[in-house]
């Protein structure tokens, strides 16, 4: 990320309790926060975020390589993009014909917000890379931001299309298709896992048999 001056510090009321998750968001990298508990960021400004089912956004991390900060929460996995990437994904989608399928792909962008993970620290993730595992499903960094640098020339975004970002992010069209092919990989899993439908064996029960079974 691109090294930036340091970043103005916000003023303590000894009235108002301070969140020191809340605080080290605002004074170390001048992030947009809004009140909890939890504390969450506020998207739209700095950054959206791109997420997914955590199964396919591990899967596509190992095709996307080392980029923009990545987040876990749960079973989901939130990647940072570009300010207004949210507004591009229903037509990116569209065009790279994704459109018209359920692929649990979504992004939070203007107006929204993402709970904030607590800061980066040792046991934010080990130095052999990312891992699944997560403190009962709350969020924490798979990649953290780095204090002091700006974020968003790092970020994958429309205006890199053809080429990489600063700092190795990929442009967001190649973000959104590996995304969206590791998603609808995901939803074939899970739809192929499932039994057999209710109705399947409403027709067994009452005595209707599927004509491969009476053949």
């Amino acid at each position: 990320m691109v090294p930036t001056v340091p970043l103005p510090r916000r003023p303590l009321d000894p009235g108002v309790p301070v969140d020191p998750v809340q605080q080290w968001y605002e004074n170390e990298l001048g992030w947009a926060t809004v009140p909890g508990p939890p504390a969450r960021l506020v998207t739209g400004a700095l950054f959206d975020v791109l997420e997914g089912p955590a199964e396919a956004g591990f899967a596509a991390l190992r095709h996307l390589g080392p980029g923009s900060p990545v987040v876990l929460h749960g079973d989901r996995m939130g990647l940072l993009v570009a300010a207004g990437s949210a507004e591009e994904l229903p037509g990116l989608l569209d065009w790279l014909e994704w459109g018209g399928l359920a692929l649990d792909l979504t992004a939070v962008g203007e107006g929204g917000s993402v709970e904030a993970p607590p800061p980066p620290g040792p046991c934010t993730a080990p130095a052999g890379g990312e891992t699944r595992e997560g403190p009962r499903g709350a969020a924490r960094w798979l990649r953290p931001p780095e204090p002091g640098c700006a974020v968003r020339p790092a970020l994958p975004t429309l205006s890199a299309l053809g080429g990489g970002g600063v700092g190795g992010a990929p442009d967001l069209v190649r973000v959104v298709q590996t995304m969206a092919t590791q998603c609808h990989r995901v939803r074939l899993g899970r739809v192929s896992a499932q039994p057999l439908t209710s109705s399947y064996f409403s027709r067994i029960d009452a005595g209707t048999r599927p004509r491969s079974l009476t053949s």
